[in-house]
């Protein structure tokens, strides 16, 4: 397998990174304070195109590869992981969606603003009393004549406050558990759709994540994504892309945090010489980097396997994420360690890449959840004969 980017693959990591460096780091520090929604810069990445990077340019998108787009977010994540997540979610969660189910007019309708930076999107799966069992969803659509009647509330979604359109996950036949449950494209400027609280949260602040409740909300046949009773492994679908997303960002995070230590590591001197050069610092930032770096080629072969047009691809990209957001929250402890009492100080931003990233390790599927995800796909692999 070749591991050397393409020019163009570069091209987008250099212009995301430069992006970052430039327009997101003077003022993340900022956001993560005030927990206000950063939508000039946001609205920056879509002119950049950084919002709908692996879509089709007929839809408003720049055409790019799935390594292009973790590199992307990558690069993003290393500054800002609110940002990062902001980014992931349009462009995984919901441009994936719509250009891999949604019929031709909904992608000229929904698509090509979301793509193109002219609109927002959000997915909305999770409610209060359905997290990780995902099929246990009491948003209830009844279907009268050429609409649906949308009523329930949703929970903890990412851009739910800031969002124009919302891929949503309703039940139409609660009788036939998750084969009942049925996906629609949700237009925020219809009656019936309101915000309600938007989470207090310990990391990710500048990133809105929000409740978001349905009222006898009206919404055309037309805007149903997929038939009924699709919508589960519709979710179950696009979620594969979205882990790829969040291992890219949790991989931003701990690389982050593991330069600014090995600088801070040969520059900080302790017992007459840098601490770098004592065994226990040492032998943390070998750790650092090699989980890092086992994370990369991880997180490489879910995108590659994403590019091959495998129909699922399930098992890597939970592998992906699993590890890639366990190495971000264990790189990011050790960071603050190897900082000492600045580490543990707003001064710097270690501790704010500390707080990002234990989210990666809950959203978009828990730990817990991917490796039942891998375990069932080793148990396939046994019944077929192949391990």
């Amino acid at each position: 397998m070749d591991l050397e980017l393409t020019e163009e693959q570069r091209m987008i990591r250099d212009m995301a990174r430069e992006f970052a460096r430039r327009e997101i780091e003077p003022i993340a520090a900022r956001y993560d304070e005030t927990g206000e929604f950063p939508a000039e810069t946001v609205k920056k990445m879509g002119e950049l195109g950084l919002m709908g990077l692996e879509v089709s340019p007929e839809y408003g998108g720049a055409g790019a590869d799935t390594i292009s787009y973790v590199l992307a977010v990558e690069e993003i994540a290393k500054v800002d992981a609110s940002h990062a997540v902001i980014m992931s979610v349009n462009n995984s969660l919901v441009c994936y969606g719509l250009e891999k189910f949604g019929t031709e007019e909904q992608k000229r309708k929904f698509l090509t603003p979301l793509a193109s930076g002219q609109a927002l999107g959000a997915y909305a799966l999770t409610e209060p009393h359905a997290g990780s069992d995902a099929s246990n969803l009491k948003t209830m659509a009844r279907r009268e004549g050429d609409e649906y009647v949308i009523n329930g509330t949703k929970s903890w979604i990412t851009s739910g406050s800031v969002a124009d359109y919302i891929i949503l996950f309703a039940n139409t036949d609660p009788s036939k558990g998750h084969h009942g449950i049925t996906a629609f494209i949700v237009d925020t400027r219809l009656p019936g759709f309101s915000v309600g609280k938007v989470e207090p949260k310990l990391g990710i602040r500048a990133s809105h994540t929000a409740e978001i409740h349905f009222d006898n909300y009206r919404i055309p046949v037309s805007h149903r994504l997929g038939e009924e009773g699709q919508g589960f492994k519709i979710a179950l679908s696009i979620l594969d892309a979205g882990r790829i997303g969040i291992a890219a960002q949790a991989l931003g995070i701990a690389e982050a945090a593991y330069a600014a230590s090995a600088r801070y590591a040969m520059q900080r001197e302790a017992f007459g010489k840098p601490i770098i050069q004592h065994q226990a610092v040492m032998f943390t930032l070998a750790d650092m980097a090699t989980r890092i770096e086992a994370s990369r080629l991880l997180i490489y072969k879910a995108a590659l396997a994403k590019m091959a047009g495998k129909k699922r691809f399930s098992k890597e990209a939970s592998m992906a994420k699993v590890f890639a957001s366990e190495t971000a929250m264990w790189v990011t402890t050790k960071a603050i360690q190897i900082h000492g009492g600045m580490g543990y100080s707003k001064e710097l931003p270690i501790e704010r890449y500390f707080r990002d990233a234990k989210v990666t390790e809950i959203y978009e599927g828990t730990s817990e959840i991917q490796r039942i995800v891998i375990g069932r796909a080793i148990m396939k692999e046994v019944e077929a004969g192949l391990l």
